[in-house]
């Protein structure tokens, strides 16, 4: 579950998923720099893009759903016809598209770079303990994690010269959630950067990709990230400037199953390497990095992985700054941050 990072309300509100509607407005129409904002629904959740324009533009959201449209139809676990739950389901002939082939080579080098806690194969795991989109109703004891941990494991599977997917066993199961959102904000960034839209701020789910400034204000782009504790009421724990730069959040605080019998909770972390959710005092993880999809899949990995290994992976990846929040043994909350990212918090 990826934690909604929040804008300062300047101008995004809370958005209903289900009543949304995509459209367009001009905020600004008085001169150039004109201020444009784009709202609306896709992948499952909400998107808010601010962005600047030197000359009044049509509505550019046919651009996005027909972007949308693509990222589903290549990755989307929920729809049947989609090529990863065609692959899922045993066809070895799908011919995957340039979207899927990026995706999966951006997971391979996470997964070895995170010695496999970022593990796109979990998709058995996740359905087994109650997560993902297919209903397994499994008891999980040692014996039946043992037998879907045989699914488990990026290296079981290879992107052929064919543009196909060749997997070790035929119930692998890849599931892209965790990297797909960011590389959908990417693929938005490069539209923008193509239309020379160079001043904008895209928020998709929670993820953010931001570029030049706010130009109005003549500052950097400003965020925010969710406080841990917070309850009914939305509250931030930090507020910070983008530029250039994309950010992505996951955190366990949100989302977890409620076993029937023992009322025992289980948060939504897998951990792919021993393949039980995973207990953990670390409660949100923002990363920052050059583009959204590397980000996207290390806040996942950072969730599942004890503090001290995120913080030597940090060490040596200067492209990577993070903001990790964790809970202490008198249940205060604790927060480890990068000198990178020290620098932008406001």
């Amino acid at each position: 579950m990826k934690v909604i990072v929040g804008f300062l309300v300047i101008f995004f509100g809370v958005i209903s998923c289900s009543k949304t509607k995509n459209n367009q407005k001009l905020i600004s129409n008085n001169a150039p720099p004109y201020l444009y904002k784009e709202l609306g629904n896709a992948l499952g959740t909400t998107y808010n893009i601010l962005y600047f324009s030197d000359k009044k533009i049509t509505k550019i959201e046919n651009s996005l759903d027909s972007l949308f449209l693509k990222v589903n139809r290549s990755m989307s676990t929920y729809l049947p016809n989609s090529d990863i739950s065609k692959i899922n389901n045993g066809d070895t002939t799908v011919v995957v598209d340039q979207m899927f082939k990026d995706v999966f080579k951006i997971s391979k080098q996470i997964n070895k770079n995170t010695s496999g806690y970022f593990d796109p194969t979990v998709g058995k795991l996740v359905s087994g303990w109650g997560f993902g989109s297919e209903k397994l109703k499994l008891k999980m004891n040692p014996k039946t994690v043992d037998s879907l941990m045989q699914y488990v494991g990026f290296s079981k599977l290879a992107l052929t010269a064919q543009s196909t997917i060749k997997k070790q066993h035929p119930n692998i199961v890849l599931d892209f959630n965790a990297v797909a959102k960011g590389y959908c904000i990417d693929r938005i960034a490069a539209f923008f950067n193509a239309k020379k839209i160079n001043n904008y701020l895209i928020e998709l789910g929670g993820e953010l990709v931001a570029k030049g400034k706010h130009l109005q204000k003549k500052t950097s782009w400003t965020v925010g990230i969710d406080d841990p504790n917070q309850t009914e009421k939305r509250t931030l724990i930090a507020t910070l400037s983008l530029n250039n730069k994309a950010m992505a959040t996951s955190g366990n605080y949100r989302k977890f199953r409620v076993d029937s019998i023992t009322g025992k909770k289980y948060v939504h972390t897998i951990n792919a390497l021993t393949g039980y959710t995973q207990v953990s005092n670390i409660l949100s993880v923002s990363v920052l990095a050059n583009n959204c999809a590397i980000a996207d899949a290390y806040a996942t990995a950072f969730m599942a992985m004890p503090l001290e290994l995120s913080q030597k992976i940090l060490a040596s990846n200067k492209d990577l700054e993070a903001y990790i929040l964790y809970s202490t043994t008198n249940n205060n909350i604790n927060s480890y941050k990068t000198e990178g990212f020290k620098k932008v918090l406001k």
